[in-house]
């Protein structure tokens, strides 16, 4: 890229993902919670932010993402639109909120675009999706597709185990990929996969592959931000890559900030507002 080339920094949109593809470039995609992490991924050129249920595991203490709810997303959500000005922004569609007719998933969509700002949902599941997928893209909704290890199903894949490591179930994975292309969906998250079954799948599919856990051969990946920077309490994945140790850092500063605070360091007279003139102390004491 030379020092005149500008093309980072025009938004992202469902069809410049599939242009990167086709470019055989590397999208990258990160999740995001708040205000200014958001606006930090979004200023460092990050592709695509999602909104995830993660966030349920991550920053509310939730064992898994099941619990999360509509509301919750919505207003992580509405928190990082305000920051967000080059990424694509995604939402995930929580556990439930899509679950048990089109017409509630419709309007829960509708929720996420019109009220959270979302430029495009996510959802769980490959070719039991297909009528949702095609359903929501009907109505002008970006559908980013979501197979292989799916969080929101862990109780019935008895945890958060390998998808795709037998024959019948990797042409599974491959059969929800090719559905969910062929149902409208413009992108697909590839979770928890062996990385061979993720570069067949990249290679066969027209629409952008993103990998977690699914190896280097995808069109794209994304991690969870709090694991990246080192600011999660739960057990590291093996795919996780941590970069930073933000958690060691801000533990750090706040224990050198509670000793400056026991010996009277701080504040220091820089630090602390100062009388105009000869403003004194009597001048505060009243009169009898």
């Amino acid at each position: 890229m030379n020092a005149t080339d500008t093309s980072h920094l025009s938004k992202v949109t469902p069809p410049r993902l599939l242009a990167i593809k086709t470019r055989q470039e590397k999208i990258t995609a990160l999740t995001a919670y708040d205000y200014p992490l958001a606006r930090i991924l979004d200023e460092a050129g990050i592709d695509v932010l999602l909104v995830g249920d993660s966030l349920g595991m991550s920053r509310l203490g939730y064992p898994s993402t099941i619990p999360v709810t509509l509301e919750e997303i919505l207003i992580h959500l509405q928190a990082v639109r305000r920051a967000v000005r080059r990424a694509l922004l995604v939402a995930d569609m929580p556990y439930g909120s899509y679950h048990v007719s089109s017409k509630q998933a419709l309007k829960n969509a509708f929720r996420l675009v019109k009220e959270g700002g979302a430029e495009a949902v996510k959802v769980e599941g490959g070719s039991k999706r297909f009528k949702l997928v095609n359903r929501l893209v009907d109505a002008e909704i970006p559908v980013m597709g979501h197979i292989g290890l799916t969080p929101q199903s862990i109780h019935v894949l008895g945890g958060y185990k390998v998808q795709g490591k037998t024959p019948d179930s990797a042409r599974n994975i491959l059969d929800d990929a090719q559905q969910l292309q062929e149902a409208g969906a413009f992108a697909v998250v590839l979770e928890g996969i062996p990385r061979g079954l993720a570069m067949e799948i990249t290679r066969l599919i027209s629409i952008p592959t993103i990998g977690i856990g699914a190896g280097v051969g995808c069109d794209g990946q994304i991690l969870v931000a709090d694991d990246l920077l080192g600011i999660s309490f739960l057990p590291k994945p093996k795919f996780v890559r941590q970069y930073v140790d933000l958690k060691e850092i801000i533990s750090g500063a706040v224990a050198r900030y509670r000793e400056d605070c026991l010996d009277g360091s701080f504040p220091s007279e820089a630090e602390s507002y100062q009388p105009e003139g000869n403003l004194t102390v009597k001048a505060f004491t009243r009169k009898v």
